[in-house]
């Protein structure tokens, strides 16, 4: 299947996302922030993974809301279309540099959400996006998906280093959830993830 599609409705956003791993990379993205937009289009493109979200949040309050929800959505969208990860692969890791930012991710897609990030964007953020909130929407995708995942980005645009990031996590991420005919079953020693 490695296609799914999840509504989420709080006091505070409504989100509609559908993600296939096997897409071709089309990305339809309407978060009412035009920065974070660009950022899911590129995950979505570089990910090689179709992927639609409509997002409507509290943006006069800030966008904190609707990117961690967001975040929490896609990461939910992502552990129901690896189903039980029979025959992925399961680690993967991406380097992208754009510029002076390079970017680094290794993920592990084995039930377990987990993030370590290290770098710093200035508190302006990119594209007017708090620069905590980057790592905030990684964190909930991550701790959602059951993904594991070390982020390290370094730079001194904050544009650049986020892209760098979306970019090296949706390469990792295709890596890792590719399927691989020599992986007949669950990749690990304890039958699950």
């Amino acid at each position: 299947m490695r296609q799914s599609e999840v509504h989420r409705t709080t006091k505070e956003t409504d989100i509609t996302l559908s993600l296939d791993l096997d897409g071709t990379g089309a990305g339809t993205i309407v978060t009412g922030i035009p920065f974070f937009d660009h950022m899911l289009t590129s995950f979505a493109r570089h990910g090689r993974m179709d992927l639609s979200v409509r997002a409507a949040g509290d943006l006069p309050v800030d966008a904190h809301h609707t990117i961690e929800d967001i975040g929490i959505v896609l990461g939910a969208a992502l552990a129901d279309a690896v189903g039980d990860g029979r025959g992925i692969v399961r680690f993967a890791d991406a380097a992208v540099p754009m510029d002076e930012a390079l970017a680094r991710v290794a993920l592990d897609v084995g039930g377990r959400g987990y993030l370590v990030f290290e770098g710093a964007f200035s508190p302006a953020g990119p594209g007017g996006i708090p620069g905590d909130l980057i790592e905030h929407f990684f964190y909930s995708l991550c701790t959602n998906a059951g993904v594991t995942a070390h982020i390290t980005v370094t730079g001194r645009n904050d544009h650049h280093m986020c892209e760098a990031a979306f970019k090296a996590f949706a390469r990792a991420l295709a890596a890792a959830v590719a399927v691989d005919p020599a992986i007949g079953d669950v990749p690990s020693t304890k039958g699950t993830l």
